[in-house]
Formats: structure tokens, sequence, C-alpha cells
């Protein structure tokens, strides 16, 4: 047996404990789940469960609102995501880089992400109150740049693009780690011979800085795209899925919870996973590809 297979299957035994818990923990509720979408269950009912077949897919998928509620996911996804990979690179090459108090701010950079998701979005559920909210505040009353103060909240030209700034004040120090951790690995020798070349900054940003980094890029983005497709904890916090901030995370809440529909919410839940689960597979296929293109290059 050579070494690689050898480190190959001891690499699989250290992770079978890992993927056994996974197993139980994730597999079960799943196939559970599945299930139950086929049935007409109703919480708390009392009554015998029916076999309804594709039923409440058909019904699912009928549904405006269900259609609805995945456009402002995958939008949501989208744009927060963006945001902050951009800016989270930004940041990281800034922290990575000979600046004083560098350990202090990679620290500090990090209070926003550390905070629980309910916490922070009570917090600036506060803060964007119109009347006496601190960002309006500084809007309205200090810098004058508003002509009247806004319910962030209460309006839907607002309400998704607070949510957003929100999300991306809270997730992209999550960006920030990752991207600071694959910066550390590019070998310094790659920049000082690039400099002796001739190259200037933005050339080695462009042809170093980036094909090795694209790797860490990509976890972190895979990384969010998975949480923001599933956001639920901070638009119930904020909006409880009104003005046009219904997620699919929340239409199934509300199936489940709200109209009791066990059944259809189990649909609802399944669906959402596919649905996740091809975004990402298409994602990561796309991001192989240009990544290899680049490589080429």
């Amino acid at each position: 047996m050579t070494l690689t297979k050898r480190m190959q299957r001891q690499g699989r035994i250290f992770l079978a404990p890992t993927f056994i818990i996974l197993a139980l923990l994730g597999l079960y509720p799943l196939i559970q789940t599945l299930l139950m979408s086929f049935t007409d269950a109703r919480m708390a009912s009392g009554e015998p469960l029916h076999f309804v077949g594709i039923d409440n897919y058909l019904n699912l998928f009928s549904r405006k609102p269900f259609w609805e509620s995945v456009e402002m996911t995958v939008v949501f996804a989208v744009f927060s995501v963006a945001v902050e990979t951009v800016l989270g690179l930004l940041i990281a090459l800034a922290l990575c880089a000979n600046i004083p108090l560098k350990g202090i701010l990679r620290a500090a950079i990090l209070i926003p992400w550390a905070l629980p998701t309910v916490v922070s979005a009570r917090m600036w559920n506060y803060m964007l109150v119109d009347t006496y909210g601190v960002i309006n505040d500084i809007l309205y009353t200090r810098l004058h740049l508003v002509a009247e103060k806004i319910a962030w909240m209460s309006r839907p030209d607002t309400a998704f693009a607070a949510i957003v700034a929100i999300d991306v004040w809270k997730t992209t120090p999550f960006v920030v780690l990752l991207l600071i951790a694959g910066l550390q690995v590019i070998p310094r020798q790659a920049f000082e011979a690039a400099a002796v070349d001739g190259a200037g900054v933005l050339q080695r940003f462009r042809h170093i800085t980036l094909p090795l980094l694209a790797p860490a890029i990509l976890v972190a983005m895979v990384f969010r795209m998975l949480d923001a497709l599933r956001i639920f904890d901070s638009i119930w916090v904020l909006t409880r899925g009104q003005m046009g901030t219904e997620s699919m995370a929340t239409f199934t809440y509300r199936q489940m919870i709200d109209f009791r529909k066990i059944g259809l919410g189990s649909a609802a839940s399944v669906a959402i996973f596919l649905l996740i689960g091809i975004f990402v597979i298409v994602y990561l296929s796309a991001a192989r590809i240009a990544i290899g293109q680049e490589n080429e290059n």
C-alpha cells in the first residue's frame, strides 16, 4: 500500500465518527421530513395520517407566495454574498498589511460575527425605528441627509435593503477571517520575485493574490451562500416576513407553526433542501470552471 493510500485510509477512519454523528443528527430528520411531506399531517390535530402522494408539492408549487419567497431568498443571497465577498477581501487585505494595532483590529472586526443573530437583529431593529432610532437621528436630525424620518422596516423599498445591510454587517467578519487565513499561506517569495521583475501592486494582486486566494474565496462564498439561502432569524426579528421580505425559511415556518400544516410545511422544507442543493452544485461547477480557466491563463 502506497503512502498516499495509507494516508487516505487513515483520514477516512478519523472522519468516520463525524460522519456517523452527522448521519444520526441530520439524515434521520431529513428522512422523517420527506415521509411527512407525503401526508396530510397537521399539528396537534389528533387525526390519523393519510397518504396524499405529491398533493402537497402540487399545492406548494402552485402558490404564488412560495415562489415570491424563493425569489426574495435568492436575490437576498446573491446581493449579500457579493457585497460581503468584496468588502471582506478589502478588509482582509488591509488587515494583512503592515498597519499599527493590527492585532487589535483583527479581534475587533470579529465582534459583529460573534454576537448572536437574534441579539444583533434586535439591536438594529431599535436603531432603525423612525421615532427614536439612532440611524434617523444621524441622517435626519444631525446630517440632514433625508427630508423626513424613515420607517425602515415598515416600507417595502427600504426593508429589503436594510436586511441586506444588516446581514453584511453581521457576517462580513466571517469572510474576512477565512480570507486572512488564505492570504497568510501565500508564499511571500512570489510577491518579492514579482516586485523584482517590476510588477506593480495591481499586477501582483491580479496575477498572484487572486489566483492563489481563489480557493479560500470559493469556500467563503459557499459557506455564506448556504447561510444566506436559509436565512430566518434576522428576518423574523426585523419584519416577521412582511414588507416583501418573506424568505423560504419564514414561509415554511408559517405553514408549519402558524397554519399547523405539517405536511405542507414538510414539502416546503424538502423543496428548499433541493433548491439549495441545486444552487450550490451549479455554483461550485461554475466556480471550478472559472478557477481552471484562470489557472490555465
